[in-house]
């Protein structure tokens, strides 16, 4: 069994993703265009039509590489659960086989105590027995 100190462990850290700052980035930005933007109305609203469909492009695809990585590292952190619960299992096995030998081990021991201690008290029987016969 492997010692303790060797076993890996995993460290889970928070990325900071930066979704929230990138969003009100991207409000500030389309504020400020709304803001200076020498323009028609149809042109603005058209601009903001597109501005706003690249912000979602751009989220959903942020969002996907977000829960690209999370599904990464759970799967990570499942398999070294998986891997660290096997380890338990066989280390369980172990000690129930090792308990089940020296039980054995033990029943073996007892059984010739007894059987040393029967004979010893035969012969002390016979002894007794040819002593009161002299």
């Amino acid at each position: 069994m492997p010692d303790r100190d060797e076993v890996p462990y995993i460290v889970v850290q928070k990325d900071s993703t930066g979704v929230g700052a990138f969003l009100l980035g991207a409000i500030l930005g389309a504020g400020a265009a709304l803001l200076l933007a020498p323009r028609s109305g149809e042109e603005t609203q058209k601009e903001i039509r597109d501005r706003a469909s690249q912000f979602r492009d751009t989220a959903e695809d942020r969002v996907r590489e977000v829960q690209a990585q999370l599904e990464e590292r759970l799967e990570q952190a499942r398999d070294e659960l998986t891997r660290r619960v096997d380890v338990v299992r066989e280390a369980v096995e172990s000690g129930r086989q090792a308990a089940q030998e020296a039980r054995g081990d033990l029943e073996d021991r007892i059984e010739r105590s007894k059987a040393a201690y029967r004979a010893g008290v035969d012969a002390a029987k016979d002894a007794a027995e040819g002593e009161e016969q002299d």
